[in-house]
């Protein structure tokens, strides 16, 4: 074991941090082992396989991402995975790290070098390409439910306001910041084994975010579409999904009210009538 020596001339072992006289002495190299997933799909004949990637956390930032980044950059141009905004914003880069759903950007590393990071794209998904799953049937059921405000008066766009109150805007939150990552959707048992029927988290919690909109006409028509034994009712509440929501979102309550809505418990509040001296704008 390597040693160094004090001002007084004693003898410590050299570690990675050493606190003496108050000052940190700390090594400039602390190695771990990013495993990553990768596949190609140029090459049919290699299946999927793990690659063991060294990184020096002392010259990387702190997120999974920012590992992502310096090892394509710097090692493997080769290595594909997607992201864009770093801030935990759009949703590009979730994936599975040490076994959870979540987004690499807002990802921190393990500090503990004996411990690889162990990097997958998001389960039971077609993967395209290393860590880049296939989206289109998630964005297809997204599409499915009509994601935007439908109403049943003849005002044009662009002519009136419509008005909500503070309590029906409150109603909103938790339920509009949703990112559309997939990853609450790629967590849940039912949707992996019934994706082509089940909605999903995700979007069941987008449908429930129009379904509660004071200002939305179409409720029944979109509880209509879902009223089904699959599209919400294959929920059997393992809440999976609000566990691993990056957004600390909680789709597992959004499906609850769905089905309360369905079976005719729960009503969606009327909505509260416009003040009178609103006016319209062009």
């Amino acid at each position: 074991m390597a040693m160094i020596i004090t001002a007084r001339g004693a003898l410590l072992p050299q570690k990675a941090h050493v606190l003496i006289a108050g000052r940190r002495l700390a090594s400039d190299t602390a190695i771990k082992q990013f495993q990553v997933y990768r596949y190609n799909p140029d090459t049919p004949t290699v299946k999927p396989f793990v690659q063991t990637y060294n990184v020096n956390l002392k010259q990387c930032g702190p997120m999974v991402l920012d590992a992502l980044i310096k090892i394509k950059n710097e090692q493997d141009a080769t290595l594909t995975f997607r992201r864009s905004c770093r801030e935990g914003i759009c949703g590009s880069c979730a994936m599975n790290i040490n076994g959870q759903n979540t987004l690499a950007c807002t990802c921190k590393i393990d500090n503990n070098i004996n411990k690889p990071e162990k990097v997958y794209p998001l389960p039971h998904m077609y993967v395209i390409k290393d860590l880049v799953p296939d989206l289109n049937l998630f964005y297809q059921q997204y599409r499915s439910i009509d994601p935007w405000l439908k109403r049943k008066d003849s005002f044009k766009l662009g002519e009136k306001q419509f008005y909500q109150t503070i309590e029906e805007r409150a109603r909103l939150d938790g339920l509009y910041e949703c990112i559309l990552c997939a990853c609450c959707s790629t967590s849940c048992p039912s949707y992996w084994w019934n994706a082509d029927k089940y909605l999903g988290p995700a979007i069941l919690l987008q449908t429930y975010r129009w379904l509660i909109d004071s200002r939305d006409h179409y409720t029944k028509e979109r509880l209509e579409r879902i009223q089904d034994p699959f599209s919400a009712f294959r929920c059997h509440t393992i809440l999976n999904c609000t566990k691993a929501c990056p957004k600390s979102l909680d789709p597992a309550k959004a499906i609850a009210n769905i089905k309360q809505l369905l079976s005719g418990f729960k009503k969606k509040p009327d909505p509260v009538p416009e003040p009178q001296a609103a006016g319209t704008r062009v």
